[in-house]
């Protein structure tokens, strides 16, 4: 969904409220606090009274919007802008388009992140595996050897979904360690390159390894599906965000990943909202 469709189809701040009722209610108004659906309605304040904890709700109670004195409509504009911009979009950028101060699109932007977090089935079929380091300085050896740069980890099954995590290390355990935590190990065929740190997962799984050094595809063993998705998330953070703290990388690590696990889908809108509603 675009920004102009929200401006058509949520055009006021009670349109908004009405559809995240039934994405999140389903047309049974919910108490947050006590689970109750006994309630009275206070429609012009467009919230209800609990009849059993005696208290007042509304429906943004417990979401990613709950007590940002924002209205709902800019929301909703940026989860659009967020999810339709590939490369991720800058606070400043946002701010410009929702017509807020930098640090509000900020915030507003790390709370849609928040929402992209998943918890995915277990990779299945053939999955490539590989690492890549975000940030640090410009000069000095590249790759493994680089100076403060926050080592990623990811993993993406051909034609289906990507695992991406910040680590603190790159070595055999923590490598064997993913692989136990987000592969299926009866149902799956890893492919990495040649680098040490994956000659464990022959033990248990069956792994193949092309050989950079002499080429990049060797039948249909290679890594360039997850390098894809590595030149996508650089691109991002160096073109978009410029700079990002190994504090915060995740987020938009988790960003990035939410957008290329629901790339192609017609209603991707409706599922972040849904999220958003049901931290």
């Amino acid at each position: 969904m675009n920004i102009i469709q929200i401006y058509k189809q949520f055009p006021t701040e009670e349109s908004c409220l009405k559809h995240l009722e039934k994405v999140r209610w389903e047309g049974r108004p919910t108490c947050p606090y006590c689970k109750s659906q006994k309630q009275t309605p206070m429609e012009k304040e467009f919230r209800y009274h609990c009849n059993t904890c005696n208290t007042s709700y509304s429906v943004t109670v417990g979401t990613i919007f709950h007590k940002t004195h924002l209205d709902l409509q800019k929301w909703f504009l940026a989860i659009s802008l967020i999810l339709n911009a590939y490369k991720g979009v800058s606070a400043r950028q946002l701010a410009r388009d929702l017509e807020v101060n930098k640090n509000t699109a900020w915030y507003m932007a790390m709370r849609v992140r928040n929402a992209m977090i998943e918890q995915r089935e277990l990779l299945t079929g053939v999955v490539e595996m590989d690492e890549t380091y975000i940030g640090g300085k410009r000069k000095g050896p590249r790759g493994r050897g680089a100076l403060g740069k926050t080592p990623v980890v990811g993993m993406v099954a051909r034609g289906g979904k990507i695992v991406a995590k910040r680590v603190f290390k790159v070595n055999a355990k923590v490598l064997t360690s993913l692989v136990r935590e987000k592969v299926n190990l009866s149902e799956a065929t890893m492919m990495t390159d040649e680098f040490k740190g994956y000659t464990r997962l022959k033990n248990f799984i069956p792994h193949k390894t092309i050989n950079h050094s002499k080429w990049y595809v060797d039948g249909d063993t290679h890594t360039n599906t997850i390098e894809g998705f590595w030149s996508l998330l650089k691109r991002g953070i160096v073109g978009q965000f410029h700079k990002v703290s190994a504090h915060r990388l995740p987020k938009y690590i988790d960003e990035f990943c939410f957008r290329y696990n629901h790339r192609g889908e017609t209603d991707v809108f409706e599922t972040l909202l849904l999220k958003s509603v049901t931290l």
